[in-house]
């Protein structure tokens, strides 16, 4: 049984896609991933500093920088990731999850900036206690941020990439006269054929109408019972017997 949180969204084009909305300990996992990097950085640079500082009386100066450094870190970094690693953090990237706009889309720097500022209320009163009620009680698992953003985390696809698609043996295409379908309608045809599976129904049968009007006029042979995915279908077997 599938009980993962899912989404569907149309995009700017008018394609209906499907997403998969990462839960809450996914999301946790990759904030106390992405926290132990901080950490590390600061850690880092403090050991740094305590060096130079013994050979050079820095004053004032150094806790004016690790003042700055501490704020990209807890501000700048998780916008940083967002806006320039596809929507992916460290930590994101290593649980397989990624922020999108509410559109499917990359998130842009003043979207990243908002969600991001919001984790003060999101952290409230300690232990990300708003963000995680939020993230429970919303419809499609938004923290406060991703609501103020609109914004969505969304868990990676890691679909294996489609096979090649090969005529099933036994089709019976004589008498077809393919001729006038080129060598790249051919190729859309097939490209069609191997990732239709993944399209959701309204899509596929919208793609698979516009291909077979445009090239039934092409073809000579098939009846004018043959549905648009078997009209396709036996296109492409025809082309193959003929090579």
């Amino acid at each position: 049984m599938d009980l993962d949180d899912r989404v569907v969204l149309e995009t700017p084009e008018g394609v209906a896609i499907e997403l998969t909305l990462a839960g809450l300990g996914s999301r946790m996992a990759a904030f106390l991933l992405d926290w132990f990097l901080r950490l590390v950085v600061f850690v880092a640079l403090m050991l740094l500093s305590a060096l130079a500082s013994a050979d050079v009386d820095l004053g004032g100066w150094l806790v004016a920088v690790v003042t700055v450094v501490w704020f990209l870190l807890l501000f700048g970094y998780d916008v940083l990731f967002e806006v320039a690693a596809g929507g992916r953090t460290p930590g994101k990237r290593w649980t397989g999850i990624r922020v999108v706009d509410g559109n499917g889309g990359p998130v842009r720097f003043v979207t990243s900036v908002i969600r991001n500022l919001l984790r003060l209320i999101d952290f409230l009163p300690g232990f990300y206690l708003v963000g995680v009620i939020s993230v429970m009680v919303s419809g499609r698992n938004q923290r406060l941020g991703d609501l103020a953003a609109g914004t969505l985390v969304i868990r990676e696809r890691r679909a294996a990439p489609p096979a090649r698609w090969t005529p099933p043996a036994g089709e019976h295409t004589a008498g077809w006269d393919v001729a006038q379908v080129t060598a790249d309608e051919l190729a859309t045809v097939r490209r069609f054929l191997e990732r239709r599976q993944a399209l959701l129904t309204p899509a596929r049968s919208r793609i698979a109408g516009e291909l077979a009007g445009r090239l039934r006029p092409k073809v000579a042979g098939p009846g004018a019972d043959v549905d648009d995915e078997r009209f396709l279908e036996l296109v492409a077997a025809a082309k193959a017997d003929r090579r």
